[in-house]
């Protein structure tokens, strides 16, 4: 078992603790998911939408949110992934395109790369144009030099997969 924040390497967590911090995890969520949904789209007469500073604050925090997803480790990643749909609606479009960017790149296996088409399924409901922005942000990427040849064969490779 991993070393985490709440327990040294070698020390095993109690299963109700665990049962504890998932709920408080989902209740989290929940409610990050009610500030997400609930902001809806001002008019000319209404201020603009609250700001939820924890997203904000994860916006330049999605690479990593992706990769830590990408680990499938016990139920971590389902929270991740769920946190990673909301931070890319709350933050749309970039960061939906992004995010779905991330795992067609870093994705290596099916499991994982269907964390991507399970959080595009999720967002398309709610993005318009979220397929032809992701394709413009894998070619701005590609055509910018930001990624190595092996990241680029695997974008490829995942995205005729999904295709």
């Amino acid at each position: 078992m991993p070393a985490s924040v709440i327990t040294p390497p070698g020390l095993t967590l109690h299963d109700g603790v665990r049962e504890a911090c998932d709920r408080i995890i989902q209740l989290l969520l929940l409610n990050l998911q009610k500030l997400v949904y609930n902001r809806g789209s001002p008019s000319l007469a209404d201020s603009p939408p609250r700001p939820v500073p924890f997203l904000d604050a994860l916006r330049s925090h999605v690479r990593d949110l992706c990769v830590e997803a990408l680990r499938l480790e016990r139920k971590r990643f389902l929270w991740q992934h769920q946190l990673l749909g909301l931070l890319a609606v709350y933050s749309a479009p970039h960061c939906a395109t992004d995010a779905l960017f991330f795992l067609l790149t870093l994705a290596r296996t099916q499991e994982e790369l269907a964390l991507a088409t399970q959080l595009y399924a999720v967002l398309s409901s709610c993005l318009a144009d979220l397929l032809p922005a992701t394709v413009k942000t894998c070619v701005c990427q590609i055509h910018a030099g930001r990624l190595p040849e092996p990241q680029i064969a695997q974008l490829f490779r995942n995205l005729a997969m999904v295709v």
